[in-house]
């Protein structure tokens, strides 16, 4: 056996190019994946007022979701063959999440999340029909629980902002 070892392609029914497009699209969702925790967790930190104990924990619970799912996202990529983005330059080139400035009132932070919630579970319903096409049941998979996480989660902070 040679002390060089060969490089193997990659070879899982789904061709490069397709691969590689997957791969962008989820480099773009986990980019909105960690501007999403990286708010939600600041959010968890600075909330203050009357609600303050119920926002605190309910954001835990949820950055805490969001922290978890970041994982399953980047390792789809790297699983499609290409490198996960994980640095700040690289995620604020690919998030389409606007970034927070100050601290918000309490209700405001919730806004602000159910805006990023929503925003997040678009970046993964736009990757779908490539993901049809290709036949990648995996990422099908990853978009779809993502995307269920999302929007009930937006629902649940709307639901807040109800009189």
């Amino acid at each position: 056996m040679s002390a060089k070892l060969s490089h193997l392609k990659i070879d899982i029914g789904i061709n490069e190019k397709d691969r590689k497009a997957i791969a962008k699209g989820l480099s773009a969702l986990l980019a909105d994946s960690y501007s999403l925790y990286l708010m939600t967790h600041n959010f968890h930190w600075n909330v203050k007022g009357p609600m303050f104990n119920t926002l605190h924990t309910m954001f835990m619970a949820q950055y805490t979701e969001q922290w978890a799912a970041l994982d399953l996202i980047a390792e789809r990529i790297r699983a499609l063959g290409e490198p996960a983005p994980g640095t700040y330059k690289e995620f604020a080139k690919l998030t389409s999440i606007e970034e927070v400035s100050g601290t918000p009132k309490a209700m405001e932070m919730v806004r602000l999340l159910v805006k990023a919630q929503e925003a997040t579970a678009k970046t993964a319903r736009k990757l779908f029909p490539l993901v049809e096409k290709a036949n990648d049941q995996p990422t099908a998979d990853l978009l779809t629980q993502r995307q269920d996480v999302q929007e009930k989660t937006a629902w649940m902070l709307r639901s807040l902002l109800e009189e």
